[in-house]
């Protein structure tokens, strides 16, 4: 049984970087796509905007190339992509000038009773320039919404300051922080599994779990972002984000409700409850580390500062921290969380350990009980897997055996699986912000986030070298296993 496709309203989505690499990547592709599956309706548009002279045919050109580029074999079908492309125009507008904006107005005024949708895949730097243009030109409608893509500051203080900026253009119920990892069909169906089934959600406590476990690992090094990334660092750039967005899911009050304002008021409660990491603790609850040379299945690779102009650089690479979360669910349950790049395989998952069984009924040679895990793969096969005791069969006595119960999403359910901004750009449209960011859980992360930060700046704590190709600093493995737990390491 497949799930129902249902047509979203005509809208225009104004795509500013509409000639850069998220939407050659991502955006448009997943936009024809929801094309593919009948969910957009005529006269939809979707409108690339940059500084580039482009028509309006050039950019289909380009869209055209990019799609050829990036869909997988089969997809690309003529057909369908004469019917994408020719609702594709363009824009040639400068956020800093006047340059292209009456052009644009021209455009939009075309349909003016559309859904109207600006997505800014550019620079947070111009965030504000962009929102100002916008309210300048008379561009914003009563069905207008925004999309701003991460990061949202690198410190509070700047996340307060962007805003204040968006905010003083647009009321919060028009602007969508998007992140992506809250699109996955994995993430969502935590939820699914929290709140549509008696079985976990009365064991979803200190009670019955042990720790959780939050890894998001990245095979590649610093590609094409080196100048971004030495500012950010993974603390900045996934844990204060995607990271802790995971976290929230998994140790959330139960809503009562799906709607929106309920989830997202339950996951700021999280967020406020995080225990503090400041000087006084950060060296025992956090591990930084750097990669080195070292190999990847495409051969050697190098090092972090080999990458780097300048080559000298204190930026992690790879952090682990030991969070915990002061409230009656989760009082004594740590979370390890850890994030990299150059590691040992690409890899995102959340394991809930649960805690062993208080009394063993079975004798030395039944062989050791262990713990029951719930492991939710969200790539590279997005999935779920229950793991149990059972008896191995055959005569000779009771001998235990750990196995899995394991559902991959592509092999249940013979579908493919839609990327995350697929439906992500269509919530936006729906006015559906359950799966983005309020602007208070932003600031309520930078808030945990920034003591680390400074506790590092104040400490001198120097990020650990890790050989590229492996799971990160030996520090990380003391990290976990001094409290007597290890980290889960199975592609």
């Amino acid at each position: 049984m497949s799930s129902q496709i249902i047509p979203v309203d005509p809208f225009d989505y104004v795509v500013f970087g509409g000639t850069g690499d998220l939407a050659e990547r991502k955006l448009l592709p997943a936009l024809y796509h929801r094309q593919l599956d009948g969910q957009l309706s005529d006269p939809t548009r979707i409108i690339g905007a940059s500084r580039a002279d482009m028509s309006h045919e050039e950019y289909r050109a380009f869209a055209q190339a990019a799609l050829k580029e990036h869909l997988k074999p089969g997809e690309y079908e003529d057909g369908q992509i004469k019917i994408f492309t020719d609702r594709l125009f363009y824009a040639s507008v400068d956020a800093k000038s006047e340059k292209g904006w009456d052009k644009l107005k021209a455009l939009l005024d075309e349909g003016k009773d559309r859904i109207r949708a600006f997505y800014l895949a550019v620079a947070p730097a111009i965030f504000g320039d962009i929102s100002e243009k916008i309210r300048d030109h008379k561009l914003i409608t009563k069905n207008t919404r925004i999309v701003v893509e991460k990061p949202i500051g690198r410190d509070l203080a700047s996340a307060l300051e962007l805003n204040d900026m968006i905010g003083k253009v647009f009321r919060e119920e028009q602007v969508f922080r998007i992140d992506h990892y809250l699109g996955k069909e994995t993430v969502q169906n935590l939820m699914a599994l929290r709140f549509a089934n008696a079985l976990y959600e009365p064991l979803w406590n200190s009670a019955h779990i042990d720790h959780v476990q939050i890894t998001v690992a990245e095979s590649v090094g610093l590609e094409s972002r080196a100048g971004y990334y030495d500012k950010a660092g993974a603390l900045r750039d996934m844990v204060q984000n995607h990271i802790l967005q995971l976290l929230c899911l998994v140790a959330m009050e139960v809503p009562p409700s799906m709607e929106s304002e309920s989830v997202r008021d339950e996951k700021l409660k999280v967020l406020r409850a995080l225990k503090r990491i400041d000087a006084s603790n950060v060296e025992q609850l956090t591990v930084r580390g750097q990669y080195r040379a070292g190999a990847s299945s495409g051969g050697p690779v190098k090092g972090y500062l080999d990458e780097l102009e300048g080559g000298v650089s204190n930026t992690e690479t790879f952090v682990a921290i030991k969070a915990e979360i002061g409230n009656w669910r989760w009082a004594g349950v740590p979370f390890y969380i850890r994030t990299g790049k150059r590691m040992a395989g690409r890899m995102s998952e959340i394991v809930i350990t649960f805690k062993q069984i208080p009394h063993s009924i079975f004798d030395a040679a039944a062989g050791r009980i262990q713990s029951n895990q719930l492991i939710i793969r969200l790539q590279p096969d997005e999935g779920v897997k229950q793991s149990l005791m059972i008896k191995d069969p055959g005569p000779g006595g009771m001998r235990l055996r750990n196995v899995s119960l394991d559902m991959s999403f592509a092999e249940a359910f013979k579908a493919r699986n839609a990327d995350a901004y697929e439906r992500l750009l269509l919530d936006v449209i729906r006015s559906n912000q359950t799966l983005f960011m309020r602007r208070d859980e932003v600031e309520a992360a930078w808030k945990w986030v920034d003591p680390i930060l400074k506790a590092w700046e104040t400490t001198g704590q120097q990020a650990q070298g890790y050989t590229a190709g492996t799971w990160g600093p030996s520090q990380s493995i003391a990290l976990i296993e001094r409290d007597g737990r290890t980290w889960h390491e199975v592609i």
